[in-house]
């Protein structure tokens, strides 16, 4: 593992004072963030934290401003939690929280953005393309060839997203993605799948992902119980430990902060390719922020509480 960075020690439940939970919202994601806030809840009521559920789809500003919390935990996934909304609005109301600020989120959740800024820094990331909302998109396949994956730029949880092999389905693909945003086309990465969760400035151990299904999507994430999730990825210590480098990089470079986990692929050839960061991830039961945790022997309650703590730090 990369070695651990700032996260504040918290030894007594009520330093953290009144925290709210924030679940819910009213993205695409709303379900999972009921679960992944549900069990959020649970853990801080255990480890004796005062902690409250403020649902996001209603006026949480109003919600947060007359219950006089003292921090908020995000759990907020999609628009509204992931892409600086909330965290700009618990600024103004000087309530710390966890995980990255607005920069770091709008940045994260912004695929393109954050796609762009990793190749400007030399980052691997797939070859992409912007899809035109209308007309022909097959100028995407001369440039990046197929297969491709289609995906909107402003979702998260892989919804939307398809894998196209035939240029004639290219429209049909990005008109399906697009009620949801802007939708970019990336180039296939045949290979491994791995996702590195990060906690403070800690890599925790790499997970390899393996699905029946075309590739990860909702359902192999949320719904199904053929995926596996392969910890120890199976990996070279020192390739694992470059890859936990990378990721680590390419999350600083967005100016993602706390936790996370950021999602890459490895080729047939070894060589890495950077897919997305995550700066609110799931935290149910399918999820692998807590899988990795545990396979560095972080209990459940106890990387809840290490993310609260992350609430303790200054912004910069």
């Amino acid at each position: 593992m990369v070695p651990p960075g700032p996260i504040p020690e918290v030894r007594d439940a009520a330093a953290f004072g009144r925290v709210a939970v924030l679940l819910g919202g009213r993205s695409a994601e709303r379900a999972v963030s009921l679960k992944s806030g549900a069990q959020v809840l649970a853990a801080l009521r255990r480890r004796g934290v005062d902690a409250h559920p403020v649902d996001a789809a209603g006026d949480v500003v109003g919600a947060l401003r007359e219950g006089g919390f003292d921090r908020a935990f995000i759990a907020l996934h999609g628009r509204g939690g992931e892409d600086g909304v909330i965290q700009g609005a618990l600024e103004v109301l000087g309530i710390p929280y966890t995980g990255s600020g607005v920069l770091g989120s709008a940045l994260s959740m912004d695929k393109l953005r954050c796609k762009q800024l990793w190749r400007g820094l030399g980052l691997p990331t797939p070859p992409w393309a912007v899809l035109p909302p209308a007309g022909d998109p097959r100028p995407a396949v001369q440039a990046l060839g197929l297969p491709l994956m289609v995906k909107p730029a402003l979702e998260g949880s892989s919804i939307g997203a398809a894998k196209v092999t035939r240029g004639e389905d290219l429209a049909a693909a990005r008109d399906a993605a697009a009620p949801y945003g802007p939708v970019i086309a990336e180039r296939w990465i045949e290979g491994a799948e791995y996702t590195a969760a990060i906690l403070g400035e800690t890599v925790l151990p790499l997970i390899r992902l393996e699905t029946p299904r075309t590739f990860y999507d909702y359902a192999a994430k949320y719904e199904a119980d053929d995926t596996r999730y392969h910890c120890p990825c199976g990996l070279p210590a020192t390739q694992e430990r470059a890859l936990a480098e990378l990721a680590l990089e390419a999350f600083r470079a967005v100016g993602a902060s706390g936790w996370g986990r950021v999602d890459l692929m490895v080729d047939a050839a070894g060589a890495p390719w950077l897919l997305e960061v995550n700066t609110v991830p799931g935290m149910t039961d399918h999820s692998l922020v807590p899988m990795a945790a545990r396979a560095a022997g972080i209990g459940f309650d106890e990387l809840v509480w290490r993310i609260l703590a992350t609430s303790m730090e200054a912004r910069r």
